[in-house]
């Protein structure tokens, strides 16, 4: 008997879990270790103070507890206090609600937004866990192809709206490919959906490592920001909280409303654990983080250093920010080929740009994704070495 479709077979299987599958029998010996770029999460323990406030918290009684549906108010409140600050605009507590990470609060945003049927615009290259989401719920991801420099167009975005249309996401610092998006061009997409009757989806998971000084938008200054945005951050890499899940996402009290009712049927509330050590850390750990902040950005300036020399062997980097780096590859073979190739003849783990892409757009075939955060200037240059000796 033939087994029935169900939500989950809709979709692929996750492609960090199949790349880690490539390593199993492969041995690398201590001169030639294996080199992970896999994956953009980090790979250190939170801070020592920030790990001694979570197991002071551990001691009390309410940390075990079941905690509000949509958060701790005193975290709420504290991201609506800097997020004001930050962004030069007024978000209320009433405007945000803690997520168990941020991939939880795409999936209920999204369940708060669409039906089986609708659609929702992504551009190419996408984050895959967000069309993994989108498969298995029946909504219809539409695919918003980027060009060389790795922008998407507004102006593009618009020919693909239809009646189905629901949202647009954009993720920047982007993942996939690093890009950040320029404040103009964010706001064309807020004005392009204000003027549709859509959402704008911001995914900001790495805005804490964004190259610019200031604000990397000005959505939040327009009083009526809340009727289109919805902003989605992670603290996972700010703090290392990545087992914690802990995510935030901001938008109108009336749109949380429908998100609480995803909230308590998934996962009743975020952990708590993570929560407070996610508020600790805005309290305390401003400086520190702001070290963390010069650090990657340290390693993007050591990545886009070795452009030349990548472009010597036939490897093209295209765009550099925050956690990633993408490459096109020039060895006459799909990507989806020498991924795991390169984990037996050089002893390196990356992830094709075929997991980012359509089926149907052969672009993927060419390209590489390079999650750098975890290397050190001179793991970077490495990992080149490995890569140029192809």
């Amino acid at each position: 008997m033939t087994a029935a479709p169900t939500r989950t077979s809709a979709t692929f299987l996750p492609p960090v879990m199949e790349a880690r599958r490539w390593i199993s029998g492969v041995s690398f010996p201590p001169e030639r270790p294996l080199i992970n770029v896999s994956q953009a999460a980090p790979v250190a323990p939170p801070p020592a103070p920030l790990v001694a406030a979570m197991a002071e918290a551990l001691e009390r009684t309410e940390t075990h507890l079941y905690g509000p549906v949509l958060g701790l108010p005193s975290l709420r409140a504290r991201i609506a206090a800097d997020w004001s600050a930050i962004y030069g605009g007024t978000i209320r507590e009433s405007q945000v609600a803690i997520t168990a990470g941020c991939n939880q609060a795409f999936c209920a945003t999204l369940a708060a937004l669409t039906g089986e049927g609708d659609e929702v615009i992504l551009p190419t290259p996408w984050y895959f866990n967000h069309k993994m989401w989108l498969d298995m719920t029946g909504v219809r991801a539409v695919a918003l192809p980027c060009e060389a420099d790795f922008l998407p167009d507004p102006e593009r975005a618009a020919t693909l709206i239809t009646d189905r249309t629901r949202a647009i996401v954009l993720v920047t610092p982007n993942n996939p490919t690093g890009r950040e998006y320029p404040p103009e061009l964010i706001a064309a997409f807020r004005d392009l959906c204000r003027d549709r009757g859509l959402r704008l989806i911001v995914d900001e998971t790495y805005k804490d490592f964004h190259s610019a000084t200031g604000a990397p938008h000005d959505l939040f200054t327009d009083p009526d920001w809340d009727d289109t945005l919805v902003q989605l951050y992670s603290f996972s890499k700010a703090y290392r909280l990545t087992g914690h899940r802990t995510g935030a996402i901001v938008t109108s009290p009336a749109l949380l409303a429908e998100i609480e009712k995803f909230q308590d049927t998934v996962a009743i509330c975020a952990p708590q654990l993570g929560q407070i050590a996610a508020l600790w850390g805005m309290e305390n750990l401003g400086e520190w983080l702001a070290g963390e902040r010069v650090e990657i950005l340290t390693r993007r300036a050591a990545m886009e250093a070795e452009a030349d020399r990548l472009a010597q062997a036939g490897w093209q980097l295209h765009s550099v920010g925050a956690y990633f780096a993408y490459l096109s590859q020039g060895m006459g073979v799909s990507s989806a080929e020498l991924a795991p190739d390169l984990v037996r003849r050089a002893g390196v783990l990356m992830l094709p740009g075929t997991m980012f892409m359509p089926v149907s757009d052969a672009s993927g075939q060419g390209q590489m994704r390079v999650a750098f955060a975890n290397l050190d200037s001179a793991g970077i240059a490495g990992l080149v070495d490995r890569l140029v000796a192809l």
